[in-house]
C-alpha cells in the first residue's frame, strides 16, 4: 500500500476510535450523573432566543435563578430574575406559580414530564428508562464538556431536541448545560453554576402550597 494512502488510513482508523471513545464518554457521563447523582442545586441562566418572524426581529430574553432537585420526580425552578416565578414538582403534580398574577397552574406530573429537559436531568433513574422517551447520541466533546443529543421519540411533543453538557470533575459528574429547541425554532440555553452534589434539602422543599387568595387553574 502507498505510504500516503496508509497515512490516511491510520488517520481515519485513528479519529474513527477518538470519536468512538467520546462518543461513549458523552454517554457513560449521563448514565453516571443519573445513577449517582440524586440530590442537587445549582444556580441558572436561561436564555430564551425566538427565531425572527415575517415582518419582526428575533427577541432574546434573559432569566436567573435556582434549580433543585431530588430523583425521582421531584425539582424546584425558582426564577428570580427579571421577576419572580416557581415550578416545582412534588412528585405528583406540577405547580407553577406566578405572584405578579396571583395565579398557580396546577398539572398531573405524568401528563406533562415525558419527553422534557427535567425528565433528563431530574427524573429518570436509569440510561436504559430514559431511552424508552428519548433517541441519545453522543456529540463531539466541545468547549470542555462532553454532550449528549437527545431527540424525543414522540412526535407529539413540543421539542425538536435537548443537548446536555456535562462534565467530569474530582467529585463525580457535573451538569453544565441544556441546550433546549423546541417546535417553534425557539432556543432555551440553561447555564448552571455552583453546582452542589448531594445538596441538603428539607423535608418541605418540594411541597406547594397555593398562598391564598391565589386563583388556582387546573388545566
Amino acid at each position: 500500500m502507498h505510504r500516503r494512502h496508509s497515512l490516511a488510513l491510520l488517520a481515519s482508523l485513528a479519529w474513527g476510535s477518538a470519536q468512538a471513545q467520546s462518543s461513549a464518554d458523552g454517554l457513560q457521563l449521563l448514565g453516571q450523573f443519573i445513577r449517582s447523582v440524586q440530590t442537587g442545586r445549582a444556580q441558572f441562566t436561561q436564555t430564551v432566543s425566538s427565531p425572527a418572524r415575517e415582518g419582526q426581529a428575533g427577541r432574546t430574553r434573559t432569566s436567573s435563578g435556582v434549580f433543585e432537585f431530588a430523583r425521582p420526580n421531584r425539582f424546584r425552578f425558582s426564577y428570580t430574575k427579571p421577576y419572580a416565578q416557581t415550578l416545582v414538582a412534588d412528585g405528583q403534580t406540577l405547580w407553577l406559580h406566578d405572584p405578579e398574577l396571583n395565579q398557580v397552574t396546577a398539572r398531573k406530573l405524568s401528563q406533562v414530564l415525558q419527553g422534557t429537559p427535567a425528565a433528563v436531568i431530574a427524573s429518570a433513574t436509569d440510561l436504559r428508562g430514559l431511552q424508552a422517551d428519548f433517541d441519545l447520541r453522543a456529540q463531539a466533546p466541545a468547549d470542555g464538556l462532553q454532550w449528549v443529543l437527545a431527540l424525543p421519540r414522540s412526535r407529539e411533543g413540543q421539542l425538536q431536541s435537548i443537548r446536555v453538557g456535562l462534565r467530569a470533575t474530582a467529585q463525580g459528574v457535573e451538569l453544565v448545560t441544556l441546550d433546549i429547541l423546541d417546535a417553534l425554532g425557539q432556543r432555551s440555553l440553561m447555564q448552571f453554576s455552583r453546582f452542589e452534589t448531594p445538596a441538603e434539602m428539607s423535608p418541605t422543599q418540594f411541597q406547594f402550597t397555593p398562598p391564598a387568595g391565589a386563583d388556582v387553574l387546573r388545566p
